[in-house]
């Protein structure tokens, strides 16, 4: 799937810089697709400089904390639930404990925690899979839910709202988690009934519900505080949380006598190894982008759409927003990027500005945690994770839409 993907992204380049030269006349689109090649290439150096340290520091700390004990607890106490979900993960196994803590560093905002942690994940997955090449259940299982953006504070959004001059940078928190909602529970349903699991199992309708009642109390508490409150609230958990899983570690590991300094270098020695083995994998797919941008195919998609939605009678508002949502499968920073220059463009606080943080922080950037968790450990063979993921992207986005218009008409 990612080799015709891949392969796509060049032929619709070229197709959308072609109609640009022989019908606008505008032969620098060729120069503009070719800079973008080596801007890209550039790019994915840069970008991996900082997961060498960023992955080396998480993989230090998480080394402790599998020395420690702690990740095969999580796995014992999640045993019952992942054997319905994965039943090719044996009960007990390493994998559970880091899935879980990848979903807790998403559920909270923190992504420079959760890909680290993902990325190990991915790699125990691998040692239950037969291929070496061919991603099995329990690997798409993962990568689906981790591709449907699962966060609960977007603490993000609100820092970026904030900068441009957002009079209550949270009032996107709402919109942000039913969207998110939706686009994880698409992402579940979706793999469900390709891998045909048992989600009607007690066991599992009893951790569902359960987190159903654990997320309405903590709405109902959320509820209760003022807007200011709330974002202070939100950077403050999410920091609290961050600083405190280090400093959990750190004192698990010294009462289990584990060597915490030596452990950590370990570890960060690991993630040296993990984060070497990305580049071809980012440059492929950040120089595709690239050209697909310079190339102004996605102006011409948003230009279709528009005339479509006009030729049916419907509000167009939320065409400007399209680009953060086009781009987000793709590229993190270009979507980001996309937002502020809504922001900019249309007001802090116009509509498209509004859909467009409304649909950043429920989407995620499906092909890059695609290239990066299956390019760690060589899977090649994706079988139905693009499709599931790219499902979950479209409900994050149609839920996005709408309740944008419910909550700001």
């Amino acid at each position: 799937m990612l080799n015709k993907l891949w392969l796509g992204f060049f032929v619709a380049a070229a197709a959308a810089a072609l109609a640009r030269w022989g019908l606008g006349h505008d032969p620098t689109v060729f120069q503009a697709m070719v800079a973008a090649l080596f801007t890209m290439a550039k790019l994915s150096v840069e970008v991996m400089v900082l997961l060498f340290g960023t992955i080396a520091l998480w993989l230090g700390f998480l080394k402790i904390a599998e020395q420690a004990g702690m990740v095969d607890a999580l796995a014992r106490l999640l045993g019952p639930l992942f054997a319905r979900l994965m039943p090719e993960v044996p009960r007990g196994h390493p994998a559970i404990g880091l899935i879980t803590l990848n979903f807790a560093a998403n559920v909270l905002g923190l992504d420079n925690a959760a890909t680290p942690i993902g990325l190990r994940a991915m790699k125990e997955l691998q040692t239950l899979n037969p291929s070496t090449t061919t991603a099995s259940n329990a690997q798409i299982f993962f990568l689906v839910l981790n591709a449907s953006s699962l966060t609960l504070i977007p603490v993000t959004i609100f820092m970026y709202r904030a900068q441009q001059g957002a009079a209550d940078p949270t009032l996107v928190f709402l919109p942000i988690l039913l969207a998110t909602s939706a686009s994880t529970l698409a992402g579940f349903l979706a793999v469900a009934v390709m891998q045909r699991l048992r989600v009607w199992d007690p066991v599992v309708l009893a951790w569902i519900g359960g987190t159903v009642l654990l997320l309405g109390g903590f709405m109902a508490f959320l509820a209760t505080l003022s807007v200011t409150a709330l974002g202070a609230l939100s950077s403050l958990l999410g920091n609290l949380t961050l600083f405190g899983l280090i400093l959990l570690f750190l004192v698990v590991g010294a009462i289990r006598k584990v060597p915490v300094y030596e452990s950590f270098i370990e570890g960060a020695k690991d993630g040296f190894d993990v984060a070497k083995s990305l580049l071809p994998y980012l440059v492929a797919m950040l120089c595709a982008i690239g050209v697909l941008r310079a190339s102004g195919a996605l102006d011409l998609a948003l230009d279709g759409i528009r005339w479509t939605m006009q030729g049916l009678g419907l509000d167009t508002r939320f065409v400007d927003a399209l680009p953060t949502a086009l781009v987000k499968p793709f590229s993190g920073s270009a979507a980001r990027a996309l937002m502020i220059e809504t922001m900019q463009n249309y007001g802090v606080d116009s509509f498209p500005a509004l859909l467009s943080a409304t649909i950043q922080g429920s989407t995620e950037t499906t092909f890059y945690v695609l290239a990066v968790y299956f390019g760690a450990v060589g899977i090649q063979r994706t079988r139905h994770a693009v499709g599931c993921a790219l499902l979950a992207d479209l409900a994050g986005v149609l839920a996005a839409i709408g309740v944008c218009y419910w909550f700001f008409g």
